[in-house]
């Protein structure tokens, strides 16, 4: 394995050379992918005593090292080393093939194996070479799943994963943001979350220049410019740009829904939706308008509320040409056209072209009326009757006539208007 060099110790794999027999035998399991120290909280392995200590600190909450410019702390020495450059700016390890500088020795290492080619670690099993030992450790995952979910059977590459997936079933979030308090499961969500109060988008696409706090959403986004879904439904054929919105619709044909709600116990096929949800009980809403200030519990709602300000109707109709601001009016839309009514009665048998109005319509069968009025205390059977309805109290007259500028408190009584005015009527 290994060959003494003066008072060297060199490795026959890679050629590093290290100072001592001790550092070697460390050495050795980069590429063995050995972890000898194990934790006894978690159950994590390491290669390396002192990367055990290290992360040890993850559950004492310790953080000995602290930068002494800004105060911040670190639960390594090497991390803060890291982040005090981050100040000084300083980058010493520069490359001398293209000149590339960089803060820390390993970073110039690794990133000089892009010019040489050079990938020093290889799967025993399949022959699989690769030029860094995280790919390489992730990898020999795919190999085998040895560690098992004794409540939902679900198997896991490593145990750090089957711990975080049990939280799913206690519940237990021990991290929590220290800005709003909110508790997360895993720690790489928290970090994510922590970006929402500080706003910080780093990656940005190179195509129009939006931003992003993740890089794999940028190589996500990207696909919207270039079309490209590489992943597909065995059982339909659909095509999706990430893999994750293939996961959630495999679910279409296999009703899984394993997110419930632990309030009202609703299932949900995504933990998206799940959150969502969950809104609706706890009456959060994270997202405001710049312009206005309205408040709203998810981005999508946000981002079409928006073109109200903006006057943005970014779906056209392919027949007629007109121009709507969201997907769903498209859709609607276009049925006046194709004559679809996909929604029917069970009662009657009518059928109609969306769903609100077979909504309103059952209402007529059952009586139920539950929009009422806060003034005189009507009640009606759609909300937008309602709306009409509260204009006899407050004289709103929203509906003007751009010919003579005559109001109206119903849009029906404007155009009725505007035909006699056409005929030469008076109206």
């Amino acid at each position: 394995m290994f060959q003494k060099a003066g008072k060297r110790y060199k490795c026959n794999i890679c050629g590093k050379t290290l100072t001592t027999k001790c550092k070697l035998s460390i050495h050795k399991c980069t590429h063995t992918g050995e972890k000898p120290y194990k934790c006894k909280i978690c159950g994590k392995t390491f290669s390396k005593t002192g990367h055990l200590k290290a992360h040890l600190h993850t559950h004492t909450g310790e953080k000995p090292h602290r930068c002494e410019i800004c105060g911040r702390g670190f639960s390594t020495k090497g991390n803060l080393t890291a982040h005090t450059l981050t100040h000084t700016r300083e980058r010493q390890y520069h490359c001398e093939i293209c000149g590339r500088p960089f803060t820390q020795f390993g970073n110039l290492t690794r990133h000089k194996r892009i010019h040489t080619g050079e990938k020093p670690f290889k799967c025993d099993d399949c022959g699989k070479a690769f030029s860094n030992v995280s790919d390489f450790q992730r990898h020999k995952s795919v190999h085998s799943k040895p560690y098992h979910c004794e409540i939902c059977e679900k198997t896991f590459a490593v145990k750090s994963s089957l711990i975080v997936h049990k939280r799913s079933h206690t519940g237990e979030k021990p991290y929590q943001c220290e800005t709003c308090g909110k508790e997360f499961s895993d720690k790489p969500v928290l970090r994510k979350h922590k970006r929402v109060h500080t706003g910080e988008k780093q990656h940005h696409c190179d195509i129009c220049g939006k931003a992003f706090p993740e890089k794999y959403v940028v190589t996500i986004h990207k696909r919207t410019h270039t079309g490209e879904k590489p992943y597909h439904c065995e059982v339909c054929g659909r095509k999706f740009a990430d893999k994750s919105s293939l996961r959630g619709h495999k679910r279409v044909h296999t009703g899984e829904k394993p997110h419930n709600c632990e309030i009202c116990g609703k299932a949900f096929a995504q933990n998206g939706s799940l959150v969502r949800h969950n809104r609706i009980h706890t009456g959060e809403k994270p997202y405001h308008c710049e312009i206005c200030g309205k408040y709203f519990s998810n981005n999508t709602i946000l981002r079409k509320h928006k073109r109200i300000h903006t006057g943005e109707k970014p779906h056209h109709c392919d027949i007629c040409g007109k121009a709507f601001s969201q997907k769903t009016f498209l859709t609607v839309h276009r049925r006046t056209h194709t004559g679809e009514k996909p929604y029917h009665c069970e009662v009657c048998g009518k059928e109609f072209s969306e769903k609100g109005s077979l909504i309103g319509h059952t209402r007529i069968h059952t009586g139920e009326k539950p929009h009422h009025c806060e003034i005189c205390g009507k009640r009606f059977s759609q909300i937008g009757t309602l709306i009409r309805h509260k204009r006899t109290h407050t004289g709103e007259k929203p509906y003007n006539c751009a010919t003579c500028g005559k109001s109206f408190a119903r849009s029906d009584y404007k155009y009725t208007h505007k035909c006699a005015i056409d005929n030469g009527n008076k109206p």
